[in-house]
């Protein structure tokens, strides 16, 4: 199916099965000595795990070290030596063989879901999500507005208080001149009465600087507030359009560039928004007007200023938009820097297992490593630019200085004139120095800002609620599906199924069996809705599932139980109650009494408020899986998905497992993926799936007789069980 299955890209979920023989391949690319494989073929269909058994068999034989099973049959041809002598050993070991051949013959067992691929060009994995193209997404100034709207009268004492701050700051140069005036027209031959000359100005003066004071408090806690509530609401917003996507949108975002979006983006936005009103409206209205003044105290300096700002102003713009495009790659860069660093610490156990640490570290290093270097070169042009403007606007008050001495010298103008001029001046020399510094905050945030209106506009093709919700007490879990083609919309040259038909009888169990990697996850993945058929329908009850309201759908219709549950970092109790968020504890304690759980959680010292660690990592394989199905039976469905739901389990979990399943599948439409068969033979009916269709259907024994691609499978699996009774027999 895969030309290179060293080059399949799987999705940001892992939800491809291609064979595990890459997973296989990237083990035995380890050059350690003794060599541990962990399971490695515990859930495979039968061909792929004759293939990888023998692949392991010869690991182990090459490099002798831990070998951890759970079919013995693996055991007995990967030790020799254990192969003659457990079986003479009573007590613990018969009881475990004993175990797992009855559990051999229980309903429902497992699969493997590849979630890692080998790059040979980097030795290391990846998911399908890429750098987008580089093409500039454009700020959407009517969204941002939309946004703001709710802050607008805020806003608008912020910017009135901003101005006001302002013009104070142009009227200071004009009361300073009247100071200096006074001053310079009491010499020793002068007499007259200073105190009452210089009142009136300074009282000005002196108002003028209170004023300010409290102007600037007003639009700088103003501005605090709007900024965070801004900000809050864009994270809210960004959250819910994100979580509200297909699920094809994650299966090609990577979670590290979506975390950075939700934090590092809306906190560059939002800083850039904050400054930009304080200081750059604040800092343009000192230009504009500060140059209004300096036209009424001296046309001919004034003209000499406005020959040489504008230069400034055309230089900034056109050193400008290259700082934008460094910008914009800088901020892609972190996102890649923060993408590897999420992918590697939230699958830590998988890195730590391979003795990846240095790898991990030296591809980390390398994305931060390209990132700063792209920051020091956004730096470093941003320190040109500001370095050039400083010289170009200190070189202006020196032109100043000499031409209004001269003409001091001619009586033109006056000193406190001149003074005044100055201080204007200087007002917009450091107006124009706050501009510049704001240049390359402002083209982070408008970068960023772009960055997640373009994750908010994006709309997914699928509702989250909306459409028909059946009765309860009137469904009977009635499955079928008619003439149903798909391909991933991340793979869409690729065809998973084709024109596939089969019904589900309520009430009954249906098992779907067959190699791996011809689209038995996928059924369940289209029965839950995760994606819409490319043609033909899916009805449940003889309604089509894409008229139905989907958070009903999953939440309270089908129960899904996968082979891998996710537990969240919080209480037993929350993690049940997530399930149905309106069950009461006692109703929570129920399902966990039903799911065969109520007895390891009591014995927890925190009982059932015990919080566990992430993704559950604090309990067993088989005390998830359990508390898992008290989760799916909490909402009392009418249709269960079992998608291997035992396969990752040792034999004495697995039993207790098991005896949970049969309690919670009694009575309801049961659809079970499994690719060993000894566990699925008392289905009701057994679908065979290969290349996308179903090729065979009917139960254990009417298959068989057929002697097709059922009695193929049959057969492959007779022959691992006759290699574990040639270990028994060598006792």
């Amino acid at each position: 199916m895969y030309q290179d299955s060293f080059r399949v890209n799987l999705d940001a979920m892992g939800i491809l099965n291609v064979a595990s023989s890459a997973v296989t391949r990237k083990c035995f690319l380890e050059f350690s000595k003794r060599l541990p494989v962990p399971q490695i073929v515990r859930s495979l269909c039968q061909s792929r795990h004759a293939l990888l058994q023998n692949a392991s068999s010869k690991s182990c034989r090459a490099n002798p070290g831990k070998c951890v099973f759970h079919r013995y049959s693996q055991l007995a041809k990967n030790s020799p030596a254990v192969r003659g002598e457990l079986p003479r050993i009573s007590g613990l070991w018969i009881g475990l063989l004993s175990v797992g051949t009855i559990g051999a013959h229980s309903l429902y067992r497992g699969k493997f879901h590849a979630s890692c691929e080998y790059k040979s060009n980097k030795n290391r994995l990846h998911g399908l999500d890429e750098e987008s193209s580089g093409e500039e997404v454009q700020f959407p100034w009517k969204e941002f507005f939309a946004l703001v709207w709710p802050d607008i009268w805020c806003l608008v004492g912020a910017i009135i208080s901003a101005l006001a701050v302002a013009f104070i700051n142009i009227q200071i140069p004009l009361q300073l001149g009247q100071v200096v005036n006074v001053l310079s027209s009491y010499t020793s031959e002068t007499v007259g009465n200073f105190l009452e000359d210089i009142k009136k100005p300074a009282t000005r003066l002196i108002t003028l600087y209170g004023i300010q004071g409290v102007l600037s408090f007003a639009y700088i806690s103003l501005l605090g507030a709007i900024g965070e509530r801004v900000a809050a609401r864009l994270r809210k917003q960004l959250f819910q359009s994100v979580i509200t996507q297909d699920v094809a949108f994650f299966d090609t975002h990577k979670t590290g560039e979506i975390v950075n979006r939700l934090t590092a983006d809306v906190q560059d936005f939002k800083s850039s928004f904050k400054l930009v009103i304080s200081q750059g409206l604040r800092s343009t209205t000192q230009v504009v007007g500060c140059l209004g003044s300096l036209l009424l105290m001296s046309p001919k300096l004034t003209i000499i200023m406005a020959i040489v700002v504008p230069s400034i102003i055309g230089a900034g713009s056109l050193m400008g938009s290259g700082l934008r495009k460094l910008s914009r790659k800088a901020q892609a860069q972190v996102s890649k820097a923060t993408a590897v660093a999420d992918e590697a610490i939230g699958n830590l156990r998988t890195v730590r297992a391979f003795s990846m640490e240095d790898k991990e570290m030296e591809l980390y290093n390398r994305e931060v490593e390209r990132s700063s270097a792209l920051n020091q070169v956004l730096a470093v042009g941003i320190g040109i630019f500001q370095g050039l403007s400083n010289v170009a606007l200190n070189g202006i008050v020196l032109g100043t200085m000499y031409v209004g001495g001269y003409m001091m010298s001619q009586n033109e103008i006056q000193a406190g004139d001149l003074m005044a001029f100055m201080v204007a001046t200087q007002t917009i020399q450091r107006s124009l120095g706050q501009i510049s510094m704001l240049f390359g905050q402002a083209i982070r945030g408008i970068s960023a800002g772009a960055r997640v209106f373009e994750y908010l506009s994006l709309t997914p093709s699928m509702p989250l609620k909306g459409g028909r919700v059946l009765p309860f007490h009137s469904m009977v879990g009635e499955v079928t599906f008619s003439d149903v083609c798909f391909t991933y919309p991340s793979r869409p040259n690729q065809q998973i199924l084709t024109d596939l038909n089969f019904h589900i009888p309520a009430g009954r169990v249906v098992a779907l069996v067959g190699l791996s990697g011809n689209g038995k996850s996928t059924i369940a993945s289209l029965l839950e809705r995760f994606y819409d058929v490319t043609s033909g329908k899916i009805t449940i009850d003889g309604h089509d599932i894409r008229e139905l309201d989907p958070s009903w759908l999953r939440g309270r219709a089908i129960g899904f139980i996968s082979q891998e549950p996710v537990l969240f970092a919080t209480s037993i109790m929350e993690n049940i109650r997530y399930g149905r968020p309106e069950a009461t504890d006692q109703e929570v304690i129920e399902a966990a009494q039903r799911s065969n759980a109520d007895d390891f959680i009591r014995s927890f010292p925190g009982g059932y408020d015990t919080v566990l660690g992430e993704r559950g990592v604090t309990i067993s394989g088989g005390q998830k899986q359990r508390i898992a199905i008290a989760r799916a039976l909490i909402k009392n469905p009418c249709i269960i998905i079992l998608d291997e739901a035992t396969s990752a389990l040792d034999a004495e979990s697995e039993r207790i497992v098991q005896d949970a399943l049969d309690k919670a599948t009694r009575g309801r439409t049961v659809l079970v993926i499994a690719h060993r068969l000894s566990t699925i033979r008392n289905a009701d009916t057994i679908a065979v799936i290969s290349k996308g269709q179903v090729k065979e259907l009917g139960n254990h024994e009417t298959l068989k007789r057929q002697k097709g691609l059922y009695w193929e499978l049959i057969r492959k699996q007779e022959s691992e069980e006759t290699n574990k009774r040639s270990f028994f027999s060598q006792g």
